[in-house]
């Protein structure tokens, strides 16, 4: 699924590419992608006539900011935009195209049919699911090594399903949890309430510079993600543990381990990362 430097990416992309363009027409090819409003052809009709103006992104969310409306949308874990021309060939795995009345149109793909797409009135998507709920954005002054420290106190989890949580902070996922636990050396089964002040600030920090990174190179190229001009993230490059199982550590040379953790493939240095759980 793309984490916060991947859907970064993609933002910065569309905002070079589809700003200023009006909708002619929405073409729905797979409804179920439409969660709001509850009649898809209305999705349609509301965004016809409306003008883009901005781009913006919301944890791992995408918002389209029209005239008087946005759209919510989330990849999940094959979601893809495309701006090409209105006659495109689209293929089986198109599921939604919004044509624009200059001979353009944004074709959104997803193999597996797990993205979401809401519609609200401008200004009530934060009232609402699924903004409503969010946890602070890593990158903002919102999230500090206070609000992580609270985050930490406030749970019996271990640290790395609390860092998945998109309530305590937004956009983290395996990938960047995996790498910002490994900069801090911190293992992902340590419960996060028993995490020193050190550690947790420690932590803050390696969260955000692992996040800064990953967005400077355009995110990570895992599985079938690019950016909506089909180029590759840069980051896979200076991953240290994720992907990396039984491949000696980048810092002491002890082979990375993987594990689960809340059901999720996780990975470590057994060396760098002491202090977990019995497994």
């Amino acid at each position: 699924m793309p984490e916060l430097p991947e859907v970064e990416t993609v933002k910065r992309t569309l905002n070079q590419l589809i700003i200023g363009k009006t909708v002619k027409h929405v073409e729905i090819r797979w409804p179920n992608i439409i969660k709001r409003p509850e009649d898809w052809r209305r999705f349609s009709k509301a965004l016809a006539g409306e003008t883009i103006h901005r781009v913006r992104r919301r944890g791992k969310f995408l918002l389209f900011c029209f005239d008087s409306k946005v759209m919510v949308s989330h990849l999940r874990m094959e979601g893809r935009y495309r701006l090409a021309a209105e006659n495109y060939p689209a293929d089986k795995h198109t599921h939604v195209i919004f044509y624009f009345t200059d001979h353009t149109a944004l074709f959104y793909r997803d193999v597996r049919k797990f993205g979401t797409m809401h519609l609200f009135e401008k200004g009530e998507e934060w009232a609402l699911l699924p903004l409503k709920k969010l946890g602070p954005e890593p990158l903002s002054p919102a999230f500090s090594t206070d609000s992580l420290s609270r985050a930490c106190a406030g749970t019996t989890r271990v640290v790395k399903t609390l860092l998945l949580d998109q309530k305590a902070v937004v956009g983290l996922g395996n990938i960047y949890t995996d790498e910002a636990l490994f900069r801090a050396c911190i293992h992902p089964l340590r419960r996060a309430d028993g995490l020193s002040g050190v550690e947790t600030a420690r932590l803050y920090r390696a969260i955000v510079d692992t996040l800064r990174e990953a967005v400077r190179l355009g995110g990570s190229t895992v599985r079938t993600f690019k950016n909506s001009q089909g180029r590759m993230g840069l980051f896979q490059q200076k991953l240290h543990v994720y992907g990396r199982e039984g491949l000696p550590c980048t810092r002491c040379g002890a082979p990375i381990r993987k594990i689960k953790v809340g059901g999720r493939g996780t990975h470590f240095c057994p060396e760098c990362q002491k202090g977990g759980t019995t497994l």
